[in-house]
């Protein structure tokens, strides 16, 4: 998925800002143009992953020049494309086989249990805090 984003040129004192304009509150920031895409990547899988886990739909991405054209605001801004990994929002199931050490499987039975957790949902929780 390549979603397009609106970079606020920056300076000396100043970062590059981004706004996703698909994803309504999407935004980001680097101190340089580099750091701006790699940060607005991130702020793009996290808003999706947010958006999902509230039960939300994913917009699909709009044109560079459908955007252009509706956002006269961000005329002088640099115009760009970040990629998601549409497997990073996969939430299809999957089984999988693991080795651990009794000793330890207690303890991790022990505490999802006391959290109220299967151990497959504890181990997903651990893994995604």
């Amino acid at each position: 998925m390549r979603y397009p984003i609106a970079i606020e040129p920056g300076d000396a004192t100043h970062a590059y800002g981004v706004v996703v304009p698909d994803l309504p509150g999407c935004f980001s920031a680097g101190d340089t143009l580099d750091e701006a895409m790699v940060n607005a990547e991130s702020a793009v899988l996290a808003w999706m992953e947010t958006t999902l886990d509230q039960g939300g739909t994913i917009p699909s991405a709009s044109s560079l020049g459908t955007l252009r054209e509706a956002h006269p605001e961000f005329r002088d801004w640099v115009w760009a494309l970040v990629t998601i990994d549409p497997v990073l929002l996969d939430d299809t199931l999957e089984q999988i086989d693991i080795t651990l050490p009794r000793r330890v499987l207690r303890h991790v039975d022990a505490r999802a249990k006391a959290a109220g957790e299967s151990r497959s949902g504890y181990f997903a929780r651990l893994a995604i805090s």
